[in-house]
């Protein structure tokens, strides 16, 4: 029998073969019920997540990230984020006029999180790999409590770029261990008082430089596969679809209503992520 560890009279070679088929039959049945579960979840999870950056314009690997690091490493879960994740900001990148400008602001922050993601490259498939999950579960609760305090500051034009350079830095050492780009770039692009439709656009700017050098890294450290490129597929279509329905309903709701839930929901996500992670390490 399949997986029986206890001594039987040995069969005759008629009835090994046919054993052996059933068995190779039912792991074959096994694998692609266990294949097609985790597509669900990853449609799922990049619906959600395509909605909330459709809504909000972004958010995406935030809420993806923290999703799939429930039930997978994060390593493993940034592989499947990386391909939807550059190619939904490109889009958005190219979605307004202020191209040049935000280059010309934002420079400093993207070569500083390019470095920064160098420096700190291997922390998620290195020996810290297991504390992974501790730190994006507080990341996400840091993120959403200074969205909900709606703490601000001001950065004058003439300290942006040295300023950009070092929240750059953090940013990408930060990224490079959870895969999230949010903290401290966020509040950084709100402080040098952009525009709301150039804020918006200035993220896709960003997340697309952050995105395309955390995916070198994870090139370098052998997870992007053939293994990813279906689950990668289904995620981009599916965070799509969850774009194109946030931007139709955008608006005919409260974005500043919604953002509060949303933030509200990444720290229990984010407690959760952490207590369950320090749950584990001290178990083992």
């Amino acid at each position: 029998m399949c997986g029986n560890a206890r001594k039987e009279p040995s069969p005759g070679p008629k009835a090994t073969s046919v054993t052996s088929r059933l068995c190779r039959s039912r792991r074959s049945v096994n694998v692609v019920r266990m294949f097609d579960s985790f597509i669900i979840l990853v449609a799922a999870v990049f619906l959600l997540a395509g909605f909330i950056k459709g809504v909000l314009g972004l958010g995406l690997p935030t809420v993806s990230m923290g999703l799939l690091a429930v039930t997978m490493q994060p390593s493993r879960a940034l592989a499947i984020v990386i391909v939807p994740a550059v190619v939904t900001n490109i889009w958005q990148t190219f979605g307004g006029p202020h191209l040049l400008d935000i280059i010309r602001r934002l420079w400093p922050l993207m070569i500083g999180t390019v470095v920064g993601i160098w420096l700190n490259a291997g922390m998620l498939t290195g020996p810290s790999a297991r504390y992974g999950s501790i730190v994006l579960g507080a990341l996400l609760v840091s993120y959403a409590i200074v969205g909900l305090s709606q703490f601000s500051f001001t950065v004058a034009r003439r300290d942006e770029k040295w300023i950009g350079g070092i929240v750059g830095v953090i940013t990408g050492m930060v990224s490079a261990a959870t895969g999230v780009q949010v903290i401290p770039s966020m509040p950084y692009m709100q402080a040098i008082g952009m525009e709301k439709d150039e804020l918006v656009q200035a993220l896709g700017v960003f997340f697309t430089v952050a995105t395309v050098a955390l995916g070198f890294s994870l090139t370098g450290a052998g997870l992007l596969n053939a293994s990813t490129a279906w689950p990668g597929a289904v995620a981009m279509a599916a965070s799509f679809a969850g774009m194109f329905t946030g931007q139709s309903v955008r608006s005919r709701m409260q974005p500043d209503v919604f953002r509060r839930w949303f933030l509200i929901g990444m720290i229990f996500l984010g407690l959760y992520l952490a207590g369950s992670a320090v749950f584990k390490v001290f178990a083992s």
